[in-house]
């Protein structure tokens, strides 16, 4: 029998449909010196008619009220109501209410509200209504129809509708003005996102606009990456790359958003303007973490990174804010895992992830790339462990099937996976030749992986069979990757094998993620450490994306002391060129305006990427020590390690409050709001607490205090 509730109604759709048509209108933004630049890879698009249904079971009649995005139709108990109704009285007892939207501008929606009867992630959705009539005029009194749980986000209103969805904006100034040249050169102070604003637009002429992430591109106009020309005659303007014709007031603001912290603008015959402003456009995230200690570099960079993180976190995680800003799986996977020590943004995740994906059939790997594939599958077992939410993993296990059934049909005999015709198999930007052939042990890796995430998930899912089908196959992958990769000379696993050949080329990249997914016994990671982490003779990673990694490897191995080194090296080495934010690649033997140029372009380098903010999650799993162990924190570890600081504290965001970790060598303070966690710490002696008794941990030297929710433990060790 439903009953009063107060949880608001809200918009609904087909699960994942809102989130293709999002993402098409954000990845179709970007443009290349003025030219329109799609994505390379198929793009999907929403049902156009979409079912809504809800079994009712009223105490008394109810009136409800409906609105859609679309066109629609309403049935209650089968029967067809006349027009579109926007009201309607459902009289006391049991009932079926479907109501069919067809939209082919926007994802079909709907909005339902009442007492009791109020739309949200409860309806059940369906893109495909397959009942059918026969001769007499029968209806079917079976269907084939697969229905899912609707998908939902925020919109809580009849107004608040899905397809008007736009970021917050609001206006900043630039901190200087110089002339420059024949133009005026605008400086906003750090990295910055928006729609550029002139004020006092006059008389008639052309007015070149050149963006840039650096002074230097700015002022390039012939190999700047972003750039906008106004046609200014009296009284209207003229965007030269659209052809859109504005009537002139007051303020013009651009159509385009772009990235920046410099503008140049030209002007050309008799044109002016009076004041250059930027409507500044944002997620208004609210940022849930907290990083502070002794080192004030260290706290600059966790600022820094979480900086860049708000840049980059829009609709979608995107990688960089300047050149593609598309959703790509390997830069969303670590948007993931910060958002988790940062925002803790499940909405995002989930929004992103539906986008990644899109819609069946399946013909390419995710944004073309092999390991981005890959990274698609970690990044809902990493979800389902921070925030333990199954109905998500239920509703997308049958598009991570569909997604998995076309990487088995590109294995190998050997149950390896190789690249073929059309795959991207990218690994890294790498400054050395780094051979694609064959099968690369770095796949197989993630592919192990991917295929334990997909027994976890068809288990949650209830397909029992299939859960232990991958099960199976991820065992036997997994005992193959010692023997046809590890060099036992060299002790580490080897990049590639190529005609039955070992390569003569050892890599970090497969070799730490083995570390941090548990693949290496304990001795062999401590070979691998040694011989490749820190070996002088393996080729250095010089992207923030594989140093995420990287760092990640030397802290499971308890080598906090030359990550927090490395990080005031790499990260630090960033900030004192001047960055504002996290670049997308760093090498610190360029300099100057060699820190601007990739891809064989002088500016090609993207100055503000997501993967360069990783200093947030290193610092709240790592070094506060702070991560789940069991769905959703229902159970956490809270391992502190200083790493050569001395005296820290912070928040790590749960799914539903924080945990507060403050230490120093002799103290260490912990509380929580939710879950049940375990503190572990080294101590010299024996260690004493305000509450609860310290245990011995198995480890020399190492002890574990049992944390409960709501109480504030002191150690003293």
């Amino acid at each position: 029998m439903e009953k009063k509730n107060d949880r608001q109604a809200t918009w609904i759709w087909y699960p994942g449909d809102f989130e293709i048509w999002l993402g098409n209108r954000m990845n179709n933004r970007r443009t290349e010196r003025g030219a329109f630049f799609p994505p390379f890879w198929k793009q999907d698009s929403h049902y156009v008619t979409v079912e809504f249904s809800r079994q009712l079971d009223l105490p008394d009649d109810e009136r409800i009220e409906i609105a859609a995005e679309g066109k629609y139709n309403v049935k209650l108990d089968g029967h067809l109501l006349f027009g579109m109704p926007r009201e309607l009285v459902v009289p006391a007892g049991k009932h079926t209410l479907c109501v069919k939207v067809w939209n082919q501008a926007a994802p079909p929606a709907l909005f339902v509200d009442g007492p009791t009867v109020k739309s949200g992630p409860d309806w059940q959705v369906t893109n495909e209504d397959k009942e059918w009539i026969d001769e007499s005029g029968k209806a079917s009194d079976t269907s084939a129809s697969v229905y899912m749980q609707a998908g939902s986000w925020h919109f809580n209103s009849p107004s608040d509708r899905p397809s008007a969805f736009c970021l917050d904006r609001e206006i900043i100034r630039p901190v200087s003005v110089r002339k420059e040249g024949e133009g005026r050169l605008y400086d906003f102070g750090k990295e910055t996102f928006g729609y550029l604003r002139l004020q006092g637009i006059q008389g008639s002429g052309t007015i070149g606009i050149y963006y840039g992430e650096s002074a230097e591109e700015a002022c390039d106009k012939e190999h700047c990456e972003t750039l906008d020309h106004l046609r200014v005659i009296p009284s209207l303007v003229t965007d030269a790359a659209t052809g859109e014709v504005t009537d002139i007031t007051d303020c013009y603001v651009l159509a385009g958003s772009k990235a920046l912290r410099h503008v140049l603008l030209v002007p050309q015959g008799e044109v002016s303007w009076t004041d250059v402003a930027l409507d500044y456009e944002f997620l208004p995230e609210q940022v849930r973490a907290s990083f502070t200690c002794n080192d004030g570099e260290i706290n600059r960079m966790w600022q820094m990174a979480e900086y860049t993180m708000h840049l980059t976190t829009r609709e979608f995680f995107i990688d960089g804010i300047k050149r593609d800003r598309w959703t790509w799986s390997g830069d969303a996977y670590q948007s993931y895992l910060m958002n988790y020590y940062l925002y803790f943004d499940s909405d995002c995740v989930r929004r992103t992830i539906w986008q990644l994906r899109g819609k069946d059939p399946v013909t390419a790997h995710v944004n073309t790339i092999m390991d981005y594939t890959f990274f698609w599958f970690l990044s809902i077992s990493d979800y389902y462990l921070y925030t333990g939410d199954a109905a998500f993993v239920s509703q997308i296990y049958p598009r991570m099937q569909s997604l998995m059934t076309y990487v088995l049909d590109r294995t190998d005999a050997d149950g390896m996976v190789r690249g073929r015709e059309g795959d991207w198999v990218f690994v890294d930007w790498a400054d050395r030749p780094m051979s694609k052939r064959g099968a690369l042990a770095f796949e197989q890796v993630l592919f192990c992986r991917s295929l334990e995430t997909m027994a976890l998930c068809a288990e949650l899912a209830g397909d029992t069979a299939a859960s232990e089908d991958y099960r199976k196959r991820a065992a036997r992958l997994r005992e193959s990757l010692m023997p046809v990769f590890w060099d036992e000379a060299r002790q580490a696993l080897v990049h590639n094998v190529e005609d039955g050949r070992q390569s003569e080329l050892i890599t970090k990249y497969a070799n730490m993620f083995a570390i941090f997914f548990g693949y290496l016994t304990p001795e062999r990671q401590r070979t691998v450490a040694r011989r490749v982490l820190h070996g002088e003779d393996i080729m250095p990673i010089t992207t923030p994306y594989m140093r995420f990694y990287e760092m990640e490897a030397l802290c499971a191995l308890g080598e906090q002391t030359d990550v927090l080194r490395q990080m005031k090296a790499y990260w630090g080495g960033m900030m004192r060129e001047g960055a504002t934010t996290f670049w997308e690649k760093y090498n610190p033997e360029d300099h100057g305006t060699a820190h601007l140029a990739m891809y064989g372009r002088p500016y090609g380098k993207s100055l503000c990427h997501a993967w360069g903010a990783s200093p947030v999650y290193l610092l709240g799993k790592y070094f506060l020590g702070v991560r789940p162990v069991k769905p959703g924190y229902a159970e956490y570890e809270v391992r502190p390690v200083l790493g050569g600081l001395g005296q820290m504290e912070g928040r790590v965001p749960t799914p539903h409050g924080q945990i507060r970790v403050y230490a120093d060598e002799k103290k260490i303070k912990v509380s929580s709001d939710e879950g049940h966690g375990r503190l572990l710490f080294q101590a010299s002696g024996m260690p004493s607490s305000n509450m609860g008794t310290p245990v011995p941990a198995g480890e020399a030297g190492l002890w574990q205090l049992e944390i409960l929710p709501g109480r504030t433990y002191i150690v003293n060790r």
